[in-house]
């Protein structure tokens, strides 16, 4: 598999799966993708998952133990705390980066099962002809299931739809999570002060954010870092749309013929009655 140029573990995170399991995963699927895709996987591992492993989770470090309150009641810091930032940003984009990555896998299981089909095909042949052969067939057989597994599939058919399937997931995944980005933090700019009069807190409480100007360039990065992969991922399925309608003209023939539009309407005509 390909070795990977970022760091290999985010120990913080997880302790058996690694980020460079990840791209090498992310890789392989690659080796079936469109150009885009590639441009994508540059993108997600460059601008994000390298950011957030060496820089942004020191920047967040200090996160709960520097948000200080100008109070000493017992508790009411970490309910302050738990209220402006309901979950933490550094485990809101693992998780996103997570979410984002899993559609492809769906490529990476049709291209399997494919792969495993005609390996049996092909290993089925062998022993029908069974010890009858020559090493020339022999050798054959091992160069077939060689060309098997190095061979790059054309997105066409089922893969099409896989593969079109994962990006319109993927997009809803990144839409998704900036949403909820956006809603629990109140925007992508992180406060210098927030007040707080939640329960213990004894009267209104004014709590200081560490850090706030970093935090908010961060924020900022990793949300147009978003966008630019969720562009590339609506051209890429445009790309692939296209792709279908050139290989096949018959479908928007058909779709302009008189008899189908004559039934689209009439299909509209009864639908208001």
């Amino acid at each position: 598999p390909p070795l990977s140029p970022f760091p290999p573990a985010l120990p913080s995170l997880t302790k058996e799966m690694t980020w460079g399991t990840l791209y090498a995963q992310l890789a392989g699927v690659n080796h079936h993708s469109t150009s885009l895709g590639k441009v994508w996987l540059s993108v997600l591992f460059i601008f994000r998952v390298s950011v957030l492993v060496l820089a942004a989770e020191s920047v967040w470090g200090d996160e709960q133990s520097d948000f200080v309150c100008n109070t000493l009641q017992p508790g009411c810091e970490n309910v302050c705390y738990d209220h402006f930032f309901p979950m933490s940003h550094i485990r809101l984009w693992c998780l996103q980066l997570v979410f984002v990555s899993t559609p492809a896998l769906l490529v990476a299981m049709y291209v399997a099962y494919r792969n495993h089909a005609d390996k049996r095909q092909v290993l089925l042949r062998g022993s029908v002809a069974g010890d009858r052969r020559s090493d020339r067939a022999r050798a054959a057989q091992e160069a077939e299931l060689e060309g098997l597994r190095r061979r790059r599939l054309p997105i066409a058919g089922r893969l099409w739809w896989t593969y079109a399937c994962s990006l319109v997931v993927r997009l809803l995944f990144e839409g998704g999570f900036m949403y909820a980005l956006y809603v629990l933090y109140d925007g992508f700019q992180m406060p210098r002060l927030v007040q707080c009069d939640q329960w213990p807190c004894p009267n209104l409480v004014d709590c200081f954010v560490s850090r706030p100007t970093e935090k908010t360039v961060f924020t900022v990065f990793m949300a147009s870092s978003s966008c630019i992969c969720m562009a590339l991922n609506l051209a890429e399925l445009a790309y692939l749309i296209a792709k279908a309608i050139v290989a096949h003209p018959n479908i928007v023939r058909i779709w302009k013929s008189p008899k189908i539009k004559t039934n689209i309407l009439y299909t509209q005509k009864n639908d208001t009655f």
